[in-house]
């Protein structure tokens, strides 16, 4: 791969995009279990929501360089500003390109997906109020990633918003059985953002960078961590026995234990943040498991209706 590409491919994060993946899939195969699923509009939504995940990973490599949290003391994997491949300007353009090709193929998903006026409207501010919160994280004078409202903008966007947002384009409809799931897929994204910032607990808090770990603690925050992915277990499993089909149909989503477990007990034993650094791709993969484990579940149970 090309130098200048790689250094962009690696600014993109791709190891995160998984995030925007699991939630529009999570609300696409609950449309498919109410009848309702089109493939241009699961394909639209996932490039869309994946636009989204990169301007909020360039736009935060941004805000912490000129905030100056991304220094040397920083355990995560080197920034492309802050190794200085990148420049603030070239950064901007990235930025600002990424925003274009957001709103163009989120007004294509729109009005492929959408025939009223009124929630088309609505639909492009949210969009609009998504961009916002993806530049808003570190971006500005008070980014509100600095102030611990970061997992309640991760827990909206790729919870409620995601998963029910995806439901609606397809279905036209909202129905309340979308919370459990959207609590599921909530949690686990929160559950992901609460490792990183554990592991950048020492060098966010020396920069007034007040993350939810950072508030918590150390130890706190792993408590908060474990009923994050005990919470999320426990929504999907229940939305799962809530539709009346046979145990043994939902019993393969019990394998996303395995995964849980495990992290969890790794986490535990873990004593310095240095020790939590190998763990976000391990808590993105155990996301992406428990993910599949249930759309893989919902999709048998509407086959075997």
């Amino acid at each position: 791969m090309n130098n200048s590409l790689r250094i962009w491919f690696d600014a993109a994060r791709p190891k995160t995009l998984p995030l925007a993946f699991v939630s529009i899939l999570t609300g696409s195969a609950l449309a498919f279990s109410a009848g309702h699923f089109s493939l241009p509009i699961a394909l639209l939504a996932l490039l869309t929501a994946t636009l989204l995940q990169i301007l909020s990973n360039l736009a935060n490599d941004y805000g912490d360089a000129v905030q100056g949290t991304d220094n040397e003391k920083r355990l995560g994997p080197m920034r492309a500003l802050q190794s200085g491949a990148v420049s603030l300007q070239d950064m901007k353009q990235a930025i600002y390109l990424n925003i274009a090709l957001t709103v163009i193929m989120g007004l294509g998903l729109l009005l492929f997906a959408l025939d009223s006026l009124q929630n088309i409207l609505i639909f492009i501010g949210l969009g609009l109020l998504a961009m916002a919160a993806a530049i808003a994280y570190t971006v500005g004078n008070k980014p509100y990633g600095y102030v611990g409202l970061g997992d309640l903008s991760v827990f909206t966007f790729f919870g409620f918003l995601g998963v029910s947002g995806t439901y609606f384009l397809h279905t036209g409809t909202i129905d309340m059985s979308l919370v459990l799931p959207s609590l599921g897929c909530g949690f686990l994204a929160v559950a992901v953002l609460n490792v990183n910032n554990m592991r950048d607990i020492e060098n966010d808090e020396q920069c007034g960078k007040r993350t939810m770990a950072v508030r918590l603690g150390q130890e706190m925050a792993k408590r908060y961590h474990y009923l994050l992915l005990a919470g999320a277990v426990v929504a999907f499993s229940g939305y799962l026995l809530m539709q009346g089909k046979p145990v043994w149909i939902s019993v393969p989503f019990l394998l996303s234990l395995i995964s849980v477990i495990k992290h969890s007990r790794e986490l535990w034993f873990t004593r310095q943040p240095a020790d939590i650094a190998p763990m976000l791709p391990v808590i993105v993969k155990c996301s992406v498991i428990t993910n599949l484990l249930f759309v893989t579940v919902v999709i048998v149970q509407t086959l075997t209706s």
